[in-house]
């Protein structure tokens, strides 16, 4: 089903539609006044009420291009969005028995070890098997600050990025967290592997970042910031560990912390995440890859190479410093050892 609508001010006849299990998709014509994804919901479907847009969109089940989207974001002429009503079983979280590689715990929080190929909290799709179904076993107490749907979760992790995840046990705790977050007070540190070499030891990328112009599942650098077109500010850090003929093993540290940031900078540099197939254009790295002569189909890197290696925070209630650190996963080895051995740096 597809609906054109006119946003506030609009034409006084409104569709009244109720949310199905089909998707539901509004593009907002031209003209239109920028305007809350909440209230231009509310709007379009004069029949819901604010607790039903509210589950729908914690629960990622309205889309603006592709990506979920806060009830604040602005919804602009061109934006394409879409909607779904959260499963009727999936009122939160079912606790699912996962094992967790909890790597600190106190009575405030919790640092995860986050595996790839997890999905932080559970969206349309993914109602089960995520990291959120395991925190919900493993622990009495979670904070509720960002909804039902995304208990403890302070900030996230791609899908298929590995490492370290700093998850809240009270709310009192989380809004403490999330504002050293904001106030860019959190220390973070990546390890990447990139496809192509970087020519400087250090460096800094600064590339304002914003949704790209064609796909809206990806981000692009921009040559400015555009508040209205939500394009940001975005500092990255990096420094070589170790470089191959014709890859570069990196650590990064994101100063700001914008959607899809390292795989963006790097992919700007000429130099994308490894195996990142919305910036590389490839998932995976094969052991045929870096030697043509090899009767093994071994794969090494089935998933980007970008790991969370590090976080330093304060304690929210003691205000020590803590930093955590979550070694490099098994794939992230196994491709080291076999650029050491196959692709040394001459």
């Amino acid at each position: 089903m597809q609906i054109r609508h006119q946003p506030l001010p609009g034409p006084e006849t409104l569709e009244q539609v109720s949310l199905t299990d089909k998707p539901i998709d509004l593009v907002v014509p031209p003209g239109s006044t920028p305007v809350r994804l909440d209230q231009y919901i509310a709007h379009a479907f004069q029949g819901l009420s604010r607790s039903t847009i509210q589950k729908a969109i914690e629960a990622e089940t309205v889309t603006v291009n592709g990506q979920p989207s806060k009830a604040s974001h602005k919804v602009r002429p061109g934006d394409a969005i879409r909607l779904w009503y959260p499963d009727p079983t999936a009122n939160g979280p079912e606790p699912e028995d996962i094992a967790l590689d909890v790597l600190y715990e106190d009575d405030c929080l919790a640092v995860i070890n986050k595996p790839a190929n997890m999905v932080v909290h559970p969206a349309k799709g993914n109602w089960k098997g995520t990291l959120v179904n395991a925190l919900s076993f493993r622990f009495a107490h979670l904070s509720k600050l960002n909804g039902d749907y995304r208990p403890g979760i302070v900030h996230r992790l791609d899908r298929d990025t590995s490492g370290v995840i700093l998850v809240a046990k009270n709310e009192i705790a989380h809004r403490d967290l999330s504002l050293q977050f904001e106030h860019r007070k959190v220390f973070k540190e990546y390890h990447a592997i990139t496809q192509g070499v970087l020519d400087r030891d250090s460096d800094y990328i600064e590339r304002p970042i914003g949704h790209h112009a064609r796909d809206r599942t990806k981000m692009a650098v921009f040559a400015e910031v555009d508040e209205e077109e939500d394009i940001k500010d975005a500092v990255t850090y990096y420094e070589v560990i170790e470089r191959f003929e014709g890859y570069t093993f990196c650590r990064c540290h994101p100063k700001t912390g914008r959607t899809h940031q390292i795989r963006v900078h790097l992919a700007y540099v000429g130099c994308p995440v490894l195996a990142d197939k919305a910036y590389s254009g490839r998932d995976s790295l094969n052991l045929a890859d870096l030697d043509p002569r090899a009767e093994s189909a071994e794969v090494l890197m089935p998933r980007q190479a970008l790991h969370a290696r590090r976080l330093r925070f304060l304690q929210p209630r003691t205000r020590q410093l803590l930093e955590v650190e979550a070694p490099l996963p098994p794939e992230f080895q196994r491709t080291l050892e076999a650029l050491r051995r196959l692709r040394p740096n001459k």
